[in-house]
């Protein structure tokens, strides 16, 4: 188990260089001059020579890159030119939200896409298959900011009953305790017995949770249709129902058991893809994250940060996926032989 933990480790030290390549060679070979860009038409040539050589501009292309990949290395991505700060330190203050965000969003896909691809598995060619994967075809063919802005005109707009973005309500004054704030909101319910953060915080969660996890949803939901007809079709299963044994037990105890090592892995590769997608959710619903921090700073021409800010979303997708790999492992371990 450990050989096969060591390889795994070792193939991501090339995935991650490449990554780190691919994200400084998009920014470094785009059209224009980012000192120009950042600065404006205005600026004087003192100003943009100054930039340039704050940023390494000035050097050779390849100097530039052996100059970012020892800074990465180290854990330094840079200052923003927008704020002045860190990168580092402006990931850090917004990673619990799109952290939330996506938690949130990958149990609601997972929990209601296995339940709709099993109910659709067990009921094959009937009202209720083709009623289930129409629903799933036309959730992962909805665009996230249309949807988006569907649910806030029907869910805050028509029927106020959920607000149109943020992360709590602006009056209630508020101390984060772990920046998790339907976790803060659930600890103070407990010490002092007053619900209304933690249900400020879920309504605030429920309209981006559901754009965010509707297209994993359908993805889910198909995945674990078709492994479970796979897995249906096995001896093991039809020597069970021989037996007497309750369809419920065969179908949840034996059969679904089996049906979910394919589907881990989707949920896995859909939870990074989150992050992703993250970007158009929190900017139509206002999510004070990762992904709205990014928009921001592509709009205010602020290169160090969306090189950072992508750079941090691709390793967080590449560590996601290095778990479900060993998560896989632990639960087929078939797969450690290989």
């Amino acid at each position: 188990m450990l050989k096969y933990v060591a390889k795994r480790f070792l193939l991501l030290i090339p995935t991650l260089l490449g990554v780190i390549t691919l994200v400084f060679f998009m920014i470094a070979l785009a059209p224009g001059d980012p000192a120009r860009v950042m600065l404006g038409e205005r600026a004087n040539a003192k100003q943009l020579a100054q930039l340039r050589g704050e940023l390494g501009l000035d050097q050779p292309l390849m100097k530039q890159y052996w100059l970012y990949l020892k800074r990465v290395v180290r854990g330094d991505l840079g200052k923003s030119i927008l704020t002045q700060k860190k990168i580092t330190e402006e990931l850090s203050d917004r990673l619990p939200a799109t952290i939330e965000l996506a938690i949130t969003a990958t149990i609601f896909a997972s929990t209601l896409g296995i339940v709709m691809g099993v109910a659709a598995s067990r009921k094959r060619n009937s009202w209720v298959d083709y009623s289930t994967m129409t629903t799933a075809l036309v959730g992962v063919s909805m665009p996230v900011f249309w949807l988006a802005l569907v649910l806030i005109m029907v869910f805050s707009v028509a029927l106020n009953l959920l607000p149109t973005g943020g992360r709590m309500d602006v009056r209630l004054f508020f101390e984060p305790i772990t920046d998790f704030y339907l976790l803060d909101g659930f600890i103070i319910w407990l010490k002092n017995g007053t619900p209304e953060y933690f249900v400020s915080a879920l309504k605030h969660l429920i309209l981006p949770t559901v754009a965010l996890g509707t297209i994993p949803l359908a993805i889910i939901a198909r995945t674990t249709r078709s492994s479970m007809l796979e897995v249906l079709k096995q001896d093991y299963v039809k020597t069970a129902r021989a037996a007497g044994i309750a369809e419920s037990k065969v179908v949840y105890r034996y059969a679904l058991r089996n049906a979910l090592l394919p589907v881990i892995t989707v949920i896995g590769i859909q939870f990074g893809l989150l992050l992703s997608g993250a970007i158009l959710t929190e900017t139509v619903f206002a999510w004070p994250g990762i992904g709205k921090w990014i928009y921001h700073s592509i709009g205010a021409r602020d290169f160090p940060a969306v090189q950072g800010g992508t750079l941090f979303i691709s390793f967080f997708f590449v560590t996601i996926n290095l778990v479900v790999d060993l998560l896989y492992s632990f639960i087929n371990p078939r797969i450690r032989l290989k």
